[in-house]
């Protein structure tokens, strides 16, 4: 690659990878984007093949040569846990694309997207649920994330699927009546929970659709539904207790730190979650300032290796014009 190509920044999910070129002042020289980035579905390899796809159109774009740039920052879902990432980047280590490379969990990438320094705690909340924190001496604070057996609960799957059950046990009189017995099923055209569980059991609707379910649950609450309003609840005491360990764990409690929102359920605003979130959080940690992102997280990773090698404030300057 050309002397100015010095961070190649990735930002991973599930469903799609951004990949960007970034010169030693913060320029981007080229970006591109590609499929989901999904190791345990297919396997470490085949899924850094997908990343190579689209490395590789990002050099087509500016017409580099396939020698390395100074630093891969890759933000990745599913590196979960140290050791995977760790074994993520000895998988980028393999590819030669940078002389150093860092694998971090892809919430980091939405934290350091929504603060000025390395310095605050980022909740993400989007199919899952996931909190991070850091500190510009290095020190980080993380949660396993890996659904139930690590203690998560919310994410807009987890809250269908609770919206579901709610909704089924009112429909059958086990358990206490919900407007979500009528709003469910209507979200895909049908008359009653028992119709729609045929449906999602037989194959009729698609797992993937459940997605759809959230927003109803959301606007269901807003409507003043008291089961679908303390799933809400439940979510923003989630939110801020996540929020509160990780910042406690930096010794931020007590102190004006960033706490930045993420993931398609907090970044769509319900003004129920909102002010809950907001409640709670003031009184746990009164210094604490909310921010909602809106910039791709690929910034996020594109500053975590500027940060890294040392760049010149205007160049982390020059990045975030780029994605304004």
């Amino acid at each position: 690659m050309g002397v100015n190509a010095s961070v190649l920044a990735v930002d991973a999910g599930n469903s799609k990878t951004d990949v960007a070129l970034i010169g030693e002042d913060g320029t981007v020289l080229a970006s591109a984007r590609g499929g989901g980035f999904q190791p345990p579905l297919v396997g470490v390899e085949p899924a850094v093949d997908v990343l190579a796809a689209v490395v590789g159109d990002a050099l087509a774009l500016c017409g580099e040569s396939a020698g390395p740039v100074e630093h891969v920052s890759a933000c990745l879902a599913n590196a979960d846990l140290p050791v995977e990432e760790e074994e993520l980047a000895q998988a980028l280590r393999a590819r030669g694309w940078g002389r150093t490379v860092e694998v971090r969990n892809d919430t980091f990438a939405i934290l350091r997207a929504g603060v000025d320094e390395p310095r605050g705690v980022a909740v993400v909340c989007g199919a899952g649920i996931n909190c991070v924190g850091m500190v510009p001496d290095g020190r980080t604070a993380r949660f396993p994330a890996i659904g139930r057996i690590s203690g998560d609960w919310g994410g807009g799957s987890g809250l269908a699927e609770e919206a579901l059950w709610f909704a089924a046990r009112a429909e059958d009189g086990r358990g206490e009546p919900t407007e979500l017995a009528r709003a469910l099923p209507a979200r895909f055209g049908l008359g009653s929970m028992y119709e729609l569980i045929e449906a999602l059991h037989r194959g009729r609707i698609d797992a993937r659709q459940r997605h759809a379910l959230t927003p109803v649950l959301f606007a269901t609450s807003e409507a003043g539904d008291p089961v679908a309003a303390a799933l809400v609840d439940r979510l923003a005491d989630e939110v801020v207790a996540m929020a509160s360990v990780a910042l406690g764990r930096l010794g931020l409690l007590d102190q004006e730190v960033p706490v930045v929102l993420g993931g398609s359920v907090l970044a769509a605003r319900h003004a129920r979650l909102d002010r809950r979130i907001t409640a709670l959080l003031s009184e746990r940690a009164p210094g604490a300032v909310i921010r909602v992102v809106g910039q791709p997280p690929v910034l996020g990773a594109g500053l975590l290796g500027l940060d890294r090698v040392g760049a010149a404030p205007a160049a982390h300057r020059a990045l975030r014009a780029h994605y304004a």
